[in-house]
C-alpha cells in the first residue's frame, strides 16, 4: 500500500492483493464504510440473507477449495449471528477470516447502539481474535489473520474493526512481511520408532481424519495405503481421503459407522491415526476402543497428541513429509483375508425401490452417488440424513463432502452449498437437507435466486427431528417430546415462491427418474422426498458402549 486510503479501502485492497476475489456478508451500520468502498472494488460480494448463512457460505467456499474463506458483518447482532459459524469452523478446522465492524472507539464501553464485546465472546470459539485499536495496526492485523487461519491446523480468525478506523486514513505501509512458522518436524529417531512399530504389526488399520484433506496430502496418503495394502476406516471429515475402490476401504467408523469399519478397528493390533483426533463419536467407550491395539498417532497439532489416548509412538508435522518415510509395513495376508470376509459379510445392501413402496433413504443416496458427477460436491445438514450420506455415498476427494462435524450445526447444508457453488461454478453442487435443518437457514433460497446459482437441494422429509426422535425412541422409552414436524410447509410451494423449480416424490419407483431430472436441470432445483417417519439410522453404538456392541438394523422391518 503506497497511497493513503481509508481503513475500508485498505481492507479491500489488501484482500484483492491476497487473491481474495469473493467474500460473503451482510451490511449494517458499523460495517457500512466497507460496503461503500465495495462499490469501487473488483471484489465480488455475495449478499446472504443472514450472517450465519454468510459465514457458512464462506466455509463452503473454503472447504471445497482448501483455501481461506472470508465473510463480513456489522457490530452487535451482525457479529453475534456469526458466533455459531465461528465455533463450527473452529471444531472442524476451517480456515476462515471474519471481519466485523464495531462502534467507534470513542463510543466503546458506553453501551452504544449495537455495541457488543465480540472480541470477548469469540475468544473460546475461534483460533484467534483481534480488535484493531490503532490505524497503523489494521493491515498487520489482517496479514496476521490470514497467516494464523491457514498455518498449521487451520481455523477461524476474527478481526473486529471500529467504524472510525474504517472511515479514517490508514498510513502507508510499504510492504507487509509474512512470518512463516516452520512446521514442527519429527526426528529420525521417531520415524525409526514408527517403522519398527509398523513392521511388528500383524493386523494394522489406518484411521484417517480430516487432517489429510486439509494438508493437501490425499495423493501421498493414498500412495502410502496402496503401497502397503492397508485396511482403512474414516471419520466423517476424513471421507474422500481414501480411494473408495481400494479393497481394504471399509468406510466410516464410530457411533453410526459401518459395521465392517467398527469390527476391523476392534480387532486390529495397531491403529494408525492420521490427521484424526480420536473424538468421542469415533471411539465410543474409550477404554474399550481398539482394546488390543497399539497407537501410532500422526498429526500437525501437538494438542491432539495424548489428549484422549496415549500414543505408543507419535509423529508431529506435515503429513506430506512424514508419510513417505514410513516404509516398514508388511501387512499379513491372513489379516487381509479376514478384512475381506468382514467386508463381504457386513457391507450394506440396497433393496430395489419398488412400485408402490416407501422410499428407502440409503438406497436413494447410493443412487444419487452413482448418478452424480465424480467431482460433485455434496453438502449436508445435521441429523439422520447426514449419517445416511456418510454411510452410503462415495466421495472421490474430501473437498467433495462438506458436513458439520464437530459442532453438528443444523442449517449448514444450504449456505455451504452456496459457497461451494460460487467457488466451483462448473461443478454439480448438491445440498442434502433434512426438513428440520432446512428450516434453520431456509432464507438462503433468496440467495440462490438472486445470483442465480444452480445448487440442487435434496430435501429428505420425515416430518420429524429425526435423530432426536430416534434417541427418544431407543433411549427414552419412546417418550417423544417436541420432535413432531408434521406442520411443515409445503416445500414445493415454498420453492416456487423463490422461483425455484421443484418436485415431490414419495414412492420407490420415482427415485431414479426424479434424481436424474434434478441433476439435469440447468438452475436451482428442490427435490422434496417424503420418507417414513419410523425409519432410523443403523447401526448405532449406544452411549458408553464399545463400538463392536453396536445395534444393527432389525431384520423384521417392512415397507
Amino acid at each position: 500500500m503506497t497511497m493513503t486510503m481509508t481503513g475500508a479501502q485498505a481492507i479491500l485492497d489488501y484482500l484483492n492483493r491476497q487473491g481474495i476475489n469473493t467474500i460473503f456478508g451482510y451490511p449494517g451500520g458499523a460495517i457500512m464504510p466497507l460496503y461503500d468502498a465495495l462499490i469501487d472494488s473488483p471484489i465480488k460480494h455475495y449478499l446472504c440473507r443472514h450472517e450465519q448463512g454468510a459465514a457458512f457460505a464462506a466455509m463452503g467456499y473454503a472447504r471445497s477449495t482448501n483455501s481461506v474463506g472470508v465473510c463480513v458483518a456489522t457490530s452487535g447482532p451482525g457479529a453475534t449471528n456469526l458466533l455459531t459459524s465461528l465455533a463450527d469452523a473452529k471444531l472442524d478446522s476451517v480456515p476462515l477470516v471474519v471481519i466485523t465492524g464495531q462502534v467507534a472507539r470513542t463510543s466503546m464501553g458506553t453501551d452504544a447502539f449495537q455495541e457488543v464485546d465480540v472480541l470477548g465472546l469469540s475468544l473460546s470459539i475461534s483460533k484467534h481474535s483481534m480488535q484493531v485499536m490503532q490505524p497503523q495496526d489494521l493491515l498487520p492485523c489482517l496479514s496476521r489473520a490470514f497467516e494464523i487461519a491457514s498455518d498449521g491446523r487451520p481455523g477461524p480468525v476474527l478481526v473486529d474493526v471500529p467504524k472510525d478506523i474504517l472511515l479514517g486514513a490508514i498510513p502507508p505501509i510499504p510492504k507487509l512481511s509474512v512470518k512463516n512458522t516452520p512446521d514442527s518436524a519429527c526426528t529420525e529417531s521417531q520415524i525409526e520408532q514408527a517403522n519398527l512399530l509398523l513392521d511388528s504389526s500383524q493386523s494394522p488399520v489406518v484411521y484417517v481424519g480430516g487432517g489429510v484433506g486439509m494438508a493437501a496430502a490425499v495423493d501421498v496418503f493414498r500412495h502410502f495405503v496402496a503401497r502397503n495394502n492397508l485396511p482403512v476406516v474414516s471419520t466423517l471429515k476424513g471421507l474422500g481421503s481414501a480411494d473408495h475402490q481400494h479393497p481394504g476401504y471399509l468406510g466410516m467408523l464410530g457411533m453410526h459407522g459401518l459395521p465392517a469399519a467398527n469390527l476391523a478397528v476392534q480387532q486390529c493390533d495397531l491403529l494408525i491415526a492420521i490427521g484424526a483426533r480420536l473424538d468421542d463419536r469415533v471411539t465410543g467407550k474409550l477404554d474399550e476402543f481398539a482394546p488390543d491395539a497399539r497407537l501410532l498417532h500422526i498429526d500437525i497439532d501437538p494438542a491432539e497428541i495424548n489428549k484422549r489416548r496415549r500414543a505408543d509412538v507419535s509423529l508431529l508435522g506435515d503429513l506430506n513429509h512424514i508419510l513417505p518415510q514410513l516404509t516398514s509395513i508388511n501387512t499379513k495376508q491372513d489379516w487381509l483375508t479376514r478384512i475381506e470376509q468382514i467386508k463381504q459379510l457386513k457391507s450394506p445392501s440396497y433393496p430395489a425401490q419398488k412400485t408402490g413402496k416407501a422410499i428407502d433413504a440409503p438406497a436413494m443416496l447410493r443412487s444419487l452417488s452413482n448418478l452424480s458427477d465424480d467431482d460433485a460436491v455434496i453438502t449436508c445438514d445435521v441429523g439422520q440424513h447426514q449419517m445416511w450420506v456418510a454411510q452410503h455415498m462415495l466421495f472421490n476427494h474430501p473437498t467433495c463432502h462438506l458436513s458439520s462435524g464437530g459442532l453438528g450445526t443444523m442449517g449448514f447444508g444450504l449456505p455451504a452449498a452456496i459457497g461451494a457453488q460460487v467457488a466451483n461454478p462448473d461443478k454439480q453442487v448438491i445440498a442434502v437437507c433434512g426438513d428440520g435443518s432446512f428450516m434453520m437457514n431456509v432464507q438462503e433460497l433468496a440467495t440462490l435466486r438472486r445470483y442465480p446459482l444452480p445448487v440442487k437441494i435434496l430435501l429428505l422429509d420425515n416430518q420429524r427431528l429425526g435423530m432426536v426422535k430416534q434417541w427418544q425412541e431407543l433411549f427414552h422409552d419412546q417418550r417423544y417430546s417436541e420432535t413432531d414436524l408434521s406442520d411443515n410447509p409445503e416445500f414445493a410451494r415454498l420453492a416456487a415462491a423463490f422461483d425455484i423449480a421443484s418436485e415431490v416424490i414419495s414412492q420407490g419407483e420415482q427415485v431414479k427418474p426424479a434424481l436424474q431430472r434434478m441433476l439435469d436441470h440447468s438452475g436451482p432445483y428442490l427435490l422434496h422426498v417424503q420418507l417414513n417417519s419410523t425409519d432410523n439410522v443403523w447401526p448405532i453404538v449406544p452411549p458408553n458402549t464399545a463400538n463392536h456392541k453396536m445395534w444393527e438394523k432389525p431384520q423384521c422391518t417392512t415397507n
